[in-house]
């Protein structure tokens, strides 16, 4: 019986033209080695799994290769390339950093760069994870880094940039390795099985690639395990969400469209069969939080294509993104966020999720009653314009003439018994006293 490789090692890349997802680092290094310009040491940095100690070895044998080819390849066949497949090149020196960190093992580096290759033109060395040098090797490997025999080149590669030396980070080329994306990822895992003849849909094959959130290791690892639980027959959607422990979209679609029907008992429901089924609810509405905004992200055609899903799930987001209102999204996302936030320092947690359900199932009724509220102002406003405005009439003050004033004199004079008020007899005694 054969002994079972991984399929990591198994279809690691071999060439430049090979590797996933870096186009941009694979033709700047062919185009250096193509120029002849290749700097004294190289500094891969990015995320686990994404190519940074393969992209290493490719350009460490393709740099020795004795006879290369017009794409800028390595042959794969000539002396140089076969020690190098064989593991035992004599160019090529890997050292683990996590395992040598210290100022002796860098020590035994340098006198080791000091010897000239023995054949071929360079001597490499490969650090992978340097960030995990000391303080004290990292300034004893600063000035052979700085000033390296001109047959000496350096690739270091690590996860963590930002722990390695400002000086350090001065002496090499910096290339930063991205995330592979979804697409290319599938691609390649199609290749794989098809090479070994396992039959799959394409639904399980997206799904592994998203979990894997950028690394193609970690998809490879899912895949191997799926080959595995299915016998080493076929992977399927099915089979998929089962090994991985992941949410079905179903469960979203469905429970979205009884949100929009505002049929809170069956939302509940729905809720209850996933927390019974072992899922955490933490991680249900975070996923019911991306649903909805794949579901906003679906409603334009210009951002359709930010969807990294496959083609069935992509038309299933297409259609439900017809029936849903921008506005309805996007108050059920801050809900989501709001119980996202709110998880982690709750006493009852489950309450906090069906709390926010509840409250999904009533934005519509929310937005009608604000609807109404808004009509009812409008219509009142209008009837108060509809109104006639009242007219004010200015009246003239009335002078008052001396004629009347002597008739009022002579007529209390001709009634003593009339009743005055006492301000009027002080003005008539004036009257009577004047000549």
């Amino acid at each position: 019986m054969d002994n079972f490789v991984v399929s990591a090692r198994k279809y690691r890349p071999v060439t430049f033209e090979s590797v996933v997802g870096q186009r941009h680092i694979t033709g700047t290094l062919k185009n250096a080695i193509k120029n002849n310009q290749l700097a004294q040491a190289f500094l891969f940095c990015g995320p686990r799994g994404v190519g940074k100690t393969t992209c290493a070895r490719i350009l460490a044998k393709t740099i020795n290769c004795t006879n290369l080819q017009p794409d800028i390849e390595a042959c794969g066949v000539c002396d140089s390339c076969r020690a190098f497949q064989n593991g035992n090149s004599f160019n090529v020196h890997e050292l683990d950093a996590a395992s040598n960190n210290s100022v002796d093992d860098i020590r035994n580096l340098i006198e080791q760069v000091r010897i000239p290759p023995q054949a071929g033109r360079y001597k490499i060395y490969i650090i992978d994870e340097v960030h995990m040098l000391s303080q004290a090797a990292f300034n004893a490997f600063l000035k052979t880094l700085e000033e390296p025999p001109p047959y000496a080149i350096f690739i270091l590669a690590t996860t963590e940039k930002h722990k390695i030396l400002p000086t350090i980070l001065s002496r090499c080329q910096i290339f930063d390795f991205n995330r592979i994306q979804v697409e290319d990822m599938t691609k390649h895992l199609e290749f794989i099985a098809q090479k070994e003849h396992i039959q799959y849909e394409e639904d399980g094959l997206h799904i592994i690639a998203q979990k894997a959130d950028g690394g193609l290791r970690d998809a490879l690892s899912m895949f191997d395990q799926i080959v595995s639980f299915s016998g080493g027959k076929e992977i399927t959607y099915k089979l998929v969400i089962d090994n991985l422990n992941i949410l079905d979209y179903d469960y979203y679609f469905k429970l979205t469209d009884f949100i929009l029907q505002e049929n809170t008992p069956q939302s509940l429901l729905i809720l209850n069969e996933i927390l019974a089924n072992g899922f955490d609810g933490y991680h249900f509405i975070t996923g019911l939080a991306s649903h909805f905004r794949n579901l906003l992200v679906g409603k334009d055609a210009l951002t359709l294509k930010l969807l990294e899903v496959s083609e069935s799930i992509r038309k299933k987001y297409e259609q439900q993104a017809q029936i849903v209102s921008a506005s309805f999204l996007v108050s059920a996302l801050n809900l989501a966020n709001q119980c996202d936030l709110q998880y982690k320092i709750s006493k009852n947690q489950r309450l906090q999720v069906e709390l926010a359900l509840i409250k999904m199932c009533h934005i519509n009724a929310a937005f009608n009653l604000v609807k109404e509220a808004s009509g009812l102002e409008r219509s009142s406003s209008e009837a108060e314009k509809k109104k006639p405005e009242p007219v004010t009439v200015q009246q003239k003050p009335v002078e008052a003439e001396p004629e009347i004033i002597s008739v009022k004199i002579d007529q209390v004079q001709a009634e003593p018994n009339l009743k005055i008020h006492d301000e009027p007899k002080a003005e008539i005694s004036e009257l009577d006293e004047k000549p």
